[in-house]
């Protein structure tokens, strides 16, 4: 088995060796590409590390818990991302082969398996304080909303900042047991890092976008892609540095935050938004970035 032409399914690794009849959730899920994945836990990982005063058992704890749950609610907003879109899928080359758009399965059994993920998202939910779990309940609206956003603006990129930069939120509270400033500046700078990512991966399905009706931050931002991403990073890297600071990060966050803003810059400088290929290979190039920042706010932990 080999990928599909024009796709970034992935049909081979441990993929191929499921069941038969398992395969086509595993696909739903994007199980076969866990950089969607890395992507939601790592800013619940930021919120988790970035507030004082938390014992390292129980960070420990929270990020474990939030590890399984990304996977569980990533997995449940593609299948409610797919089950909107299957009709637009079904046009669009790089995702004509999932397995709704494709007729692999139906939308009886995808709602089944939506309500299976969801009730092991409520069961992880369940394991945090109070207050995450009111932020949690919150969240299901902006993953059911999501899919529509490209349907009715030009900024769905920036409502999937709002939904998949959710976890920065969540992990601060689990962590702090309360809302404050520096969780108001880490969602904010979570928001326009994947903004940014998020309008990068966009760039490749443009000329599909564009022939079906499907509008895009992408699209809109096509002529001048650089300053864009550009901006969205520039500002997310600000509103880092002002989470660190407002949440008495110390000198080892500042250094430390070098790193990822010199891999932000080395995304700009290489964005090619004719380049399907090269946005893909930046899109993930964020998980490195993302793993970036939280040593960067673990250093400035450690030096509290």
């Amino acid at each position: 088995m080999t990928p599909l032409p024009h796709t970034d399914i992935r049909t081979t690794g441990w993929i191929s060796h499921l069941p038969a009849a398992l395969r086509p959730y595993a696909l739903l899920a994007r199980l076969d590409r866990p950089i969607g994945t890395w992507l939601l836990f790592l800013p619940g990982l930021w919120g988790i590390l970035l507030p004082g005063g938390v014992e390292a058992g129980e960070r420990l704890r929270l990020a474990l818990l939030f590890a399984i749950g990304s996977v569980v609610m990533r997995s449940a907003g593609c299948v409610v991302n797919d089950m909107w879109d299957r009709d637009i899928d079904r046009m669009v080359a790089r995702t004509a082969g999932r397995p709704l758009a494709s007729g692999a399965l139906r939308m009886r059994q995808a709602a089944w398996f939506l309500a299976l993920l969801l009730a092991i998202g409520l069961i992880i939910l369940l394991q945090l304080n109070p207050l995450c779990r009111v932020l949690g309940v919150g969240s299901l609206l902006l993953v059911g909303l999501y899919p529509l956003a490209k349907r009715f603006t030009w900024w769905p990129q920036l409502v999937m900042g709002f939904t998949f930069g959710f976890g920065a939120p969540m992990g601060y509270a689990a962590a702090a047991g309360r809302i404050d400033a520096a969780w108001a500046a880490l969602y904010a700078a979570t928001i326009l890092w994947q903004l940014g990512f998020d309008t990068i991966y966009g760039f490749q399905d443009m000329e599909d976008d564009a022939r079906i009706g499907v509008k895009s931050t992408s699209r809109l931002w096509a002529g001048q892609p650089r300053l864009f991403v550009g901006t969205c990073y520039a500002l997310a890297v600000l509103a880092l540095l002002l989470a660190g600071w407002l949440a008495g990060c110390t000198i080892g966050f500042w250094v430390a935050m070098a790193l990822p803003s010199i891999a932000l810059g080395w995304q700009v400088a290489h964005l090619d938004s004719t380049d399907p290929r090269r946005c893909l290979m930046l899109f993930r190039f964020n998980r490195e970035t993302g793993l970036a920042v939280a040593l960067a706010i673990l250093a400035g932990l450690t030096s509290r």
